[in-house]
């Protein structure tokens, strides 16, 4: 997790930093569904690739943004969830979701 020190002094590059890659955008758009699992995002959102879904999964959690949950069973089964402050993102997902409906109706 990145400390309040090395964060951006402009609160939208903190934002843009933690958020801000297109697959992370993706895989937060998916967990705001329902929890997934890592084959079935990978799955999910073609193209990308394991390490790149990887990164991705490992830094948000370190974020704080998503939760992994795992299963003691054999074998072994890990769910990816938003956490309270991944939620907290909704509203702007939204918003993202809202803005690209009416661009694309105006187009």
């Amino acid at each position: 997790m990145v400390t309040k020190d090395e964060m951006p002094a402009c609160p939208v590059a903190t934002t843009v930093s933690l958020i801000g890659s297109k697959w992370k955008l993706l895989i937060m758009r998916n967990l705001l569904a329902r929890p997934w699992r890592f084959n079935e995002l990978k799955k999910d959102l073609e193209g990308i690739s394991q390490k790149v879904l990887t990164d991705s999964l490992r830094s948000m959690e370190n974020d704080g943004i998503i939760k992994r949950t795992v299963y003691a069973e054999v074998p072994p089964r890990v769910e990816y969830s938003l956490s309270e402050l991944g939620e907290s993102l909704r509203p702007i997902i939204k918003s993202m979701e809202e803005w690209g409906i009416s661009y694309k109706n105006n187009q």
